[in-house]
């Protein structure tokens, strides 16, 4: 039986980075947030062993790095199932983009692998398993509006955000999570030049060195592991170094302060409350108004000043919030109207940067949309 199923993309509303954790992981606070545009995945489960990855891309792996392979292979053992599994990936997202392109895909073959054997995990064991293969796969077991914590795979479902355009901006300029991460690290270690704790007692001398886990680069998506690296001379940008940010532990802590306000529905101090709509059409509103960020876009826009000018053209195209997708590179706006979105993609359109007009996804339509056939 061959089971064909949609693998939803997903963007972050704010992404807040703490200090690295023993296991060379980071502590996050993130606001998921899945969006409509998506690969296409069939898994068909055959007589004989084995699992194979069929795919056009040419930089998607089709070996055991790849996060579908890995996923499929825990999932039979899990299931204690036999056969051979055949994994065809239409890939139509990014590689490598911050949309979860590659976490999606995984635990669209999970789900799919489910159906075609007609046998079905437990919850908590689906997401064990994709919280093994990759930090962001547990986000599209959910859908919709979620919350991540820990290093992004404890997910928690959010009330759903009304559906809005998104204007999706994939400029072709790599950027590598692990850099990333690792820029991070050295910008937070300046603050700290002397390898001085917080208050949580972490020590940035160790962070700025520590490698991001490998788990955190498959969540990127069907990459090839050993390409993935932190590169060794980590060259802050000259302007970097006039930041100033309170600690990781701080920053936190404000970040779940705002999230936690905007759930209560409490208007926060200096925010202006909307006035003449139902709680539904402003919860959005409501929620960029906290002023989340993507911490990201500190380390990533002076590496590459072209990724701040998409998302100022962005802003100036009349998005009410707009920001950096996970590490990047892709960028996305959203819109009041889809008319004001269009126009927005053709500007960029014109310059040269590939961009689409989608929606954001409520958990009900994530879920709708999800089959194509096979059900």
């Amino acid at each position: 039986m061959t089971v064909t199923v949609r693998s939803f993309a997903k963007i972050n509303l704010g992404l807040c980075i703490g200090a690295a954790r023993l296991d060379g992981f980071h502590n996050l606070r993130t606001v998921y947030q899945t969006i409509a545009v998506h690969d296409i995945i069939r898994v068909q489960v055959g007589r004989g062993t084995g699992i194979e990855i069929v795919c056009d891309a040419p930089r998607v792996p089709r070996d055991h790095t790849n996060t579908c392979y890995r996923i499929a292979e825990r999932a039979m053992s899990a299931l204690r199932a036999s056969g051979r599994v055949t994994i065809t990936i239409d890939k139509r997202l990014p590689v490598q983009g911050g949309l979860g392109a590659g976490s999606g895909n995984a635990v669209a073959t999970l789900l799919a692998l489910e159906l075609a054997l007609k046998k079905k995990l437990p919850g908590a064991e689906r997401l064990r398993i994709a919280a093994e293969v990759g930090s962001d796969l547990p986000l599209f077991l959910v859908g919709g509006t979620v919350l991540g914590v820990g290093r992004g795979e404890e997910v928690y479902p959010l009330p759903d955000l009304p559906s809005v355009c998104c204007v999706l901006a994939t400029p072709e300029i790599g950027v590598s999570t692990p850099k990333a991460f690792a820029d991070w690290d050295a910008m937070m270690m300046s603050q700290h030049p002397h390898g001085k704790n917080d208050r949580e007692g972490h020590d940035f001398s160790r962070a700025a060195t520590a490698p991001q886990d490998r788990a955190a680069l498959a969540a990127e998506g069907s990459v090839e592991l050993r390409s993935a690296r932190v590169d060794e001379g980590v060259r802050p940008s000259a302007d970097r170094s006039k930041l100033t940010l309170s600690s990781p532990s701080d920053r936190m802590i404000q970040f779940g302060r705002a999230v936690s306000a905007w759930l209560s529905g409490q208007p926060l101090s200096g925010v202006p409350v909307s006035k003449g709509r139902g709680r539904a059409e402003t919860s959005l509103l409501d929620l960029v108004r906290t002023g989340i960020e993507n911490d990201f876009e500190q380390v990533v826009f002076p590496e590459y000043p072209a990724l701040r000018e998409v998302k100022s053209v962005l802003e100036r195209a009349g998005a009410f919030y707009a920001s950096l997708s996970g590490s990047g590179s892709a960028l996305y706006g959203l819109f009041a109207s889809r008319t004001a979105g269009q126009k927005a993609a053709v500007r960029l359109q014109r310059d040269g940067v590939p961009a689409v007009v989608t929606t954001t996804l409520t958990r009900r339509q994530y879920w709708k949309k999800f089959p194509v056939s096979g059900f």
